[in-house]
């Protein structure tokens, strides 16, 4: 079986343009060297996991409806072993080849990218605006020193979203005060994310 192949960027860009910890709001100092096609490329998954000085490109997307925010619970089903029944606001994954003659991508085949991978997990039956509002990197543990995620925000018509994968369970929109509540329970990047949730909504206004 042929190993999954996704997409990543050198550490040392990262450290060039000018590394960080937690989040970051410079989108456009970072996204255009991020996504051009000569700085990143795709790597088979299992030497990505283990090796810091590349690291994976997450977009995490944020579904959002008047003001609240969609989380879930990572079932026992999920991918990420080291995610399972954490809570979590982000919906998104590993950029996958799947075109043979694809070796890296634009922001154009990225976006693409990104919109297919939320439909994979969620069924979006309403109409949706999506801007990219920060950048994030945690390099405190051992999941986050090999991945970058590209937060997103989709503004969503409405609220009518469904789970298509089994490993989502107990899907709801939550009002800030209640995602605080919840944010112990919740896997880091998520905690990050609920920490500056006022400043990401702002942003994607």
């Amino acid at each position: 079986m042929k190993e999954e192949m996704i997409l990543v960027l050198r550490r040392a860009l990262l450290e060039q343009l000018g590394m960080f910890q937690g989040l970051n709001f410079e989108v456009e100092k970072y996204l255009p060297a991020l996504l051009a096609r000569e700085n990143n490329f795709f790597m088979p998954r299992s030497q990505a996991e283990t090796d810091p000085t590349f690291k994976q490109i997450i977009p995490y997307v944020l579904l959002v409806h008047d003001g609240r925010v969609l989380h879930y619970v990572r079932g026992k089903k999920a991918g990420e072993q080291r995610l399972v029944a954490k809570g979590s606001i982000g919906i998104g994954g590993h950029m996958n080849d799947n075109d043979e003659h694809l070796f890296a991508l634009d922001k154009a085949a990225y976006l693409e990218g990104v919109k297919r991978e939320v439909c994979e997990e969620l069924n979006v039956q309403t109409n949706f605006q999506n801007k990219i509002v920060a950048l994030l990197n945690d390099d405190s543990n051992e999941v986050g020193k090999v991945h970058l995620g590209v937060v997103h925000i989709f503004q969503l018509e409405s609220d009518n979203v469904q789970k298509r994968e089994s490993m989502i369970t107990n899907l709801a929109f939550l009002s800030a005060d209640e995602l605080r509540a919840k944010r112990d329970a919740m896997e880091t990047w998520s905690q990050i994310c609920v920490d500056a949730l006022d400043t990401l909504l702002a942003r994607a206004q």
